[in-house]
């Protein structure tokens, strides 16, 4: 029979067995939690895990321009690369490339928002030509970007050509903050398209826009921004400055064959286009937007955001500095 006052004496036992493991348990959550925890405070913590996109241009070419004029996009863009030498100039056998193309908008090429899929093909053709190992189409657009990619017909030039279409996903952003600026600061970028990547072209059409006067090469890296990114319009042609210093792309194609001169970015009449029958390819996103507000009657003092990304070193306003070469298809 057992003695209630053993009994107690067990309960006790038990009770305090029960205290140390609890104990030991607390102890050893508390130290993971020290080695997991970075000693070097929160704001280290975060700067190691921002992501940037490396240099993609190429230092051995120079800035270069081309200006070619002809209605037709597949026979402009062939005479652009070859007014600079040929495309394999910038794209060498093996390379893999990522085209960032304006795709914001849900609207079919016509309206000419987006950037058009003729043109979009025949750069992935022109790439492979050259010995491209792959090529990669993506951006993260306003609207639904499945039924952007679709409707704007750039979907199916994309597979047509052989290339392969990325689609942003939630994990495919990481967040990044560009030097020395002051808006894009951890703020999350469309990364995962960029792996393995070496050479970055960006193609857009020229384009009115309501807020920043115009949308060319340089807004079109804001389809790299995921987040709440409208709140970047508030100031918008320092955010362009940005985009500028956060990207630099091995070349950029500014598409003004038709050009939108009202109502942008996103248009929606053919009362807002105008037959400008221009194709610019450029080593130089400043110089390509400067040239290209001509084509919207406008110079580049018109536009601040120019002169911002020209002051902060990321090119140069005076386009014809670069004694682009000039041509015309018929």
């Amino acid at each position: 029979m057992t003695n209630p006052q053993d009994a107690q004496v067990i309960s006790r036992r038990d009770f305090l067995a029960r205290a140390a493991k609890a104990g030991a348990a607390i102890a050893a959550t508390g130290v993971i939690g020290y080695w997991l925890y970075d000693r070097t405070g929160p704001k280290a913590q975060t700067v190691t895990e921002l992501v940037s996109l490396p240099d993609f241009s190429l230092s051995r070419v120079g800035p270069k321009m081309s200006i070619i004029t002809g209605a037709e996009r597949v026979r402009t863009i062939d005479r652009a690369f070859a007014a600079l030498g040929g495309i394999e100039q910038f794209i060498k056998k093996g390379d893999r490339v990522l085209l960032k193309v304006n795709a914001a908008f849900a609207s079919p090429p016509a309206l000419c928002a987006t950037a058009h899929p003729q043109l979009v093909g025949e750069v992935i053709r022109l790439c492979y030509l050259a010995g491209a190992a792959a090529v990669t189409v993506s951006d993260n657009p306003i609207n639904d970007p499945q039924s952007c990619f679709r409707l704007t017909g750039i979907a199916e030039a994309v597979q047509t050509a052989g290339a392969r279409l990325v689609l942003p996903q939630e994990n495919y952003f990481k967040p990044t903050t560009v030097r020395d600026g002051t808006l894009i600061k951890n703020w999350p970028l469309l990364y995962e398209p960029f792996r393995g990547v070496n050479k970055l072209i960006g193609i857009a059409p020229v384009k009115d826009h309501h807020r920043s006067g115009a949308s060319m090469s340089i807004k079109n890296w804001y389809g790299l921004m995921g987040g709440r990114r409208n709140v970047f319009h508030q100031d918008i042609h320092n955010i362009i400055k940005e985009l500028a210093m956060l990207v630099s792309p091995t070349l950029v194609i500014l598409d003004g064959t038709t050009t939108m001169i009202s109502n942008g970015p996103t248009g929606g009449s053919l009362d807002d286009l105008k037959q400008t029958n221009t194709m610019i390819v450029s080593t130089d996103q400043v110089a390509a937007d400067a040239f290209g507000a001509t084509l919207l009657g406008k110079n580049a003092a018109a536009l601040p955001f120019i002169a911002k990304a020209a002051a902060a070193g990321r090119g140069t306003a005076d386009y014809e500095s670069l004694k682009p070469a000039r041509d015309h298809v018929d």
